[in-house]
């Protein structure tokens, strides 16, 4: 990436594209935001008079010498003291003001005072902020709400500031529609890239201009892109990036200009392409969500910084420990989102999804891990480097919830939010077993769990016992829930038993090793003598229920085993067979911590309650309520 960038930014300086830009004049109350083309320097003094600071008398300070409490001294009203009031001009031959509390007015035209006042004392100097010509702001500077007060103060109506760096988005797809079109066919991808760059390149401080959405035609895709170089100072062409039949960037930069660089060695993000045509720079991106929010973090963003003369600013970094082992391939930058959450006197970093087309893994992320081109990985427990996308206090009031997974668990973090500003949950779906693992490794507040002991028929007990031994641990009902077969809406293919699940023309799709699902399923297959090894599909994993969902949803499966409100939020049939208890497993010294009281107010509470009985299949009769602590 580093040769990537400096290849860029030489052939950039070589054609003159990386000056900064030209100035324009701008109303002073417009122009919040941005960048100064010239010094500003002050038109007139602030104040432009000497006032008085206090409501009192001015006076001239020699003319109070020797005043005392034990000898007042009295002054003439007139010639030897005048009432003034904050921000009147002193009266000629005065130097001084004596605040209105500590003057006695005798009522005969004459003031008592019973202390000196220094020369200048309670007065505000005809140019004590500002001097006129003094400078104000200097280049390159930008402007905050207070800088535009003091530029008004200084006498100015209007302000030369750097022109916006011009910024045509070409999307480009076949596959590509536009937001609102329904119902959206198998292939139709919604075009939000184009949004999201939009909007980065107004937050860098430029002006975006969203192109229309053009098929896979290379002469109407290069007839576009050389259109938009007329009118802007950057074009970015979104997908077509990468080497196949389709994508055409990379040879259209080639055509209509120099190409500098076709792929870069970073992941997501690979396939992008640099180069410059008619003196301008084009950047092409790849089509994936996370590839081009990245790479347009990494190419795009300085270079709007540097068009303004300004230097991108610095995120905070963070040390933080990794929550689980990340193998990463040899030979390229990788970057990995992460939630944040401070755990007891560490930062936990928890790698969310690392796939290049999830936009969620970048909604969700409080931060970037950055593993070098020549690293194989971190193992769980590693301390990493954290580029940090959200305020540290307010990861500090992250709940980290590592286990299994439930649609509760979104109602609950929305309800945290909305209790508590600032305050949110962070949840790791890796199943009932990891959580526990997690809390015994000190890496979470607390985990969903629902590990059934098959000897006892209790829920959760024997599992902490074993991997939570010697800790303080209080166990909360949060729901009981409807396991059952998650199928196509009609049950086209009769499915009414996990007998089923081993005929030959039913493709099932399981949960990871370690969820509260699959030991549950373990359990049953077990106890009716199925072997698993009969059952298509047994060694597909999905890490939630509504990925379960997702599969049957999609054709990839006929069935899988879930929860009532995953089916339903995918509008699918549902065969309920295997009553179960969700319960919440919390170290003592977070449940009774502060962090974790808003939301265990919340789950004690009848408006929670209503919200997860609404989404069926849940029994919250007991939601709340402590059911076992060690």
């Amino acid at each position: 990436m580093e040769d990537a960038l400096q290849r860029f930014w030489t052939a950039l300086q070589q054609v003159g594209a990386l000056a900064p830009m030209a100035s324009e004049s701008v109303p002073v109350d417009q122009a919040l935001g941005r960048v100064t083309a010239e010094p500003v320097f002050a038109r007139t003094s602030v104040p432009h008079y000497h006032a008085a600071a206090m409501d009192g008398i001015a006076v001239r300070a020699d003319e109070t010498l020797g005043a005392s409490e034990t000898s007042p001294l009295q002054l003439a009203v007139g010639t030897q003291a005048t009432w003034v009031d904050t921000g009147d001009p002193l009266p000629p031959d005065t130097n001084a003001v004596i605040m209105a509390e500590q003057v006695q007015d005798l009522g005969d035209g004459r003031l008592e005072i019973m202390a000196a006042v220094a020369p200048w004392q309670h007065v505000r100097p005809m140019g004590e902020d500002l001097v006129a010509t003094e400078l104000v702001l200097p280049e390159n500077h930008t402007l905050s709400a207070v800088d535009l007060g003091a530029v008004t103060a200084a006498g100015h109506t209007c302000i030369d500031v750097r022109c916006r760096p011009r910024v045509a988005i070409l999307p480009t797809g076949s596959e590509l529609v536009e937001a609102g079109r329904a119902p959206l066919q198998p292939g139709a991808i919604v075009d939000f890239n184009s949004v999201v760059l939009a909007g980065q390149v107004r937050e860098w401080g430029g002006e975006p201009t969203r192109l229309p959405i053009t098929a896979d035609d290379r002469s109407l895709i290069r007839d576009r892109v050389a259109a938009a170089l007329e009118q802007h100072e950057v074009v970015v062409v979104n997908a077509g990036s990468s080497a196949g039949s389709e994508d055409y960037t990379a040879s259209i930069v080639g055509e209509l200009g120099q190409l500098l660089v076709h792929g870069v060695a970073i992941r997501p993000g690979h396939p992008l392409v640099l180069g410059i045509a008619r003196d301008k720079a084009l950047i092409g991106l790849p089509g994936y969500p996370v590839s081009a929010i990245l790479t347009s973090e990494f190419f795009l963003k300085p270079l709007l910084y540097r068009l303004q003369g300004l230097l991108p600013p610095d995120r905070p970094r963070q040390k933080a420990t990794i929550t689980r082992k990340l193998l990463s391939p040899m030979g390229e930058e990788e970057y990995v989102r992460v939630k944040l959450g401070q755990v007891g006197q560490r930062l936990m970093a928890a790698p969310l999804s690392r796939g290049a087309g999830v936009i969620m893994s970048m909604v969700r992320a409080d931060g970037l891990v950055r593993i070098p081109r020549f690293s194989e990985g971190v193992h769980a427990g590693a301390e990493v480097d954290v580029e940090v996308l959200r305020s540290i206090d307010e990861v500090r009031k992250t709940i980290v919830a590592i286990g299994s997974h439930d649609l509760a668990l979104d109602l609950l973090s929305n309800a945290l939010a909305r209790r508590t500003p600032g305050a949110s949950l962070a949840s790791a779906n890796v199943g009932s077993l990891g959580g526990l693992l997690a809390l015994s490794r000190g890496e979470a507040h607390l985990a969903g769990s629902h590990l059934l002991d098959e000897k006892s028929g209790e829920y959760n007990v024997s599992y902490i016992e074993r991997h939570l031994a010697g800790k303080r641990v209080v166990l909360v009902q949060l729901a009981g829930r409807v396991q059952g077969l998650i199928v196509p809406r009609g049950n086209p293919r009769g499915i009414s038993s996990l007998e089923d699940l081993a005929r030959d023309d039913v493709q099932f799709v399981n949960r990871q090793r370690g969820s509260g699902t699959r030991v549950l399923l373990d359990y049953e297959l077990t106890r009716r003598k199925l072997d698993p090894r009969r059952i298509r599909g047994y060694e597909r994993e999905q890490y939630t229920h509504l990925a379960v969902a997702a599969d049957v949803a999609s054709g990839a499966a006929d069935a899988g085993l879930g929860i009532l409100a995953a089916a339903r939020a995918l509008e699918l049939d549902f065969l309920p067979l295997f009553d179960e208890q969700y319960q919440l497993v919390i170290p003592r010294e977070f449940y009774e911590s502060a962090l974790l009281a808003p939301l265990l107010e919340i789950v004690g509470g009848p408006d929670f309650r209503a919200e997860v009985d609404a989404l069926g299949g849940y029994d919250v009769s007991s939601m709340g309520r402590v059911v076992w602590e060690s």
